[in-house]
């Protein structure tokens, strides 16, 4: 049985968010054994939470069919240990057959991605919103980016309207929004990081009451992705400050060299650490040989552990991008 939207409020902001990837075929076919074996991976690992078939798990690219599919083998394997919230997407007809589809896999809650293409009024989000909510029982998380920006007036007006509205993951990064919503709201929503690679926000974040963040690289680093969660809550600076110079920083210079690659990157790390999770699905591409090379070394130093890459590890001297300490 899913969990209350009260229960799945508490938990999401108990800890740390995971966002696994999608396992695929060579040919590009839901994987199902590989990604019920990594589900029960990261659970191992013990977040707050997994978020199956969001952005990480490239929900622009399933279709209904194997939408349920996935979803309904992450709570499987989850096996009640942690809930499970679904990504939603799209236009609103087209969401709230998605919701449903999440709520009947036995999903805890659902993650209200951006709507597809277009721009939107505030009434036109309200709407969209109050009608995907209204359609199903469990929890809902709005999804703050791209073209679905969300004025405080429009939180408020959401948050009266609909009772199962438990939360706000935020994707735009402005300090002043997320203050003036959690002045306005209080402990009416969980505020979630959501920024791409959302660990660098995280300090910043937790200052103004943000607790918890969605971390992409707890699929293939998860202790150190634990570690620089308690890192944040302990207020241990020496450690972010280490992290952050000499993992992330390089990490987003490889994540920012091609669009789509805070997905594609994600699914190299699995690949660095020998775990693959196949290809990303058209049109994001997959980081080339070099790439991935400049990947697993760089995975290997910050996990302190030997990575088993597959492509040639980097020549002696190489340099990570954005790096220049070696």
């Amino acid at each position: 049985m899913a969990r209350s939207p009260e229960r799945l409020k508490s938990a999401v902001g108990a800890g740390l968010l995971s966002f696994p990837v999608t396992h695929f075929t060579d040919d590009g076919a839901f994987a199902p054994g590989p990604y019920r074996e990594h589900i029960d991976y990261l659970v191992g690992h013990r977040p707050a939470a997994l978020f199956a078939a969001g952005g990480t798990g490239e929900f622009f690219s399933l279709h209904l069919a194997e939408y349920e599919s996935i979803v309904a083998a992450a709570v499987e394997s989850a096996r009640g240990r942690l809930p499970v919230v679904a990504g939603v997407g799209y236009g609103t007809a087209l969401a709230i057959e998605f919701a449903k589809r999440a709520e009947k896999a036995g999903a805890d809650g659902i993650l209200l991605l951006p709507h597809y293409l277009i721009q939107a009024e505030q009434e036109g989000l309200y709407r969209h919103i109050v009608a995907i909510c209204r359609a199903v029982g469990i929890g809902a998380i709005v999804y703050h980016r791209d073209n679905c920006l969300f004025e405080l007036d429009t939180m408020r007006r959401l948050a009266d309207a609909c009772p199962n509205l438990i939360g706000f993951k935020d994707g735009h990064g402005s300090v002043e929004q997320l203050t003036c919503l959690r002045d306005s709201l209080g402990d009416r929503l969980v505020y979630v990081g959501g920024m791409p690679t959302a660990e660098v926000f995280a300090a910043a974040n937790r200052a103004i009451g943000v607790s918890t963040y969605s971390s992409a690289i707890f699929n293939f680093a998860p202790e150190y992705a634990q570690r620089f969660f308690a890192a944040v809550h302990s207020g241990d600076g020496a450690f972010m400050s280490e992290a952050v110079r000499s993992f992330f920083i390089p990490y987003l210079a490889l994540r920012n060299l091609r669009r789509g690659y805070a997905v594609s990157i994600v699914k190299a790390g699995l690949r660095v650490v020998g775990r693959p999770a196949g290809p990303v699905r058209a049109p994001l591409l997959d980081l080339t040989a070099d790439q991935e090379a400049v990947l697993a070394r760089l995975v290997a130093r910050a996990t302190g552990a030997l990575a088993r890459p597959s492509k040639p590890a980097l020549p002696v001297g190489a340099e990570l991008p954005g790096d220049r300490s070696m």
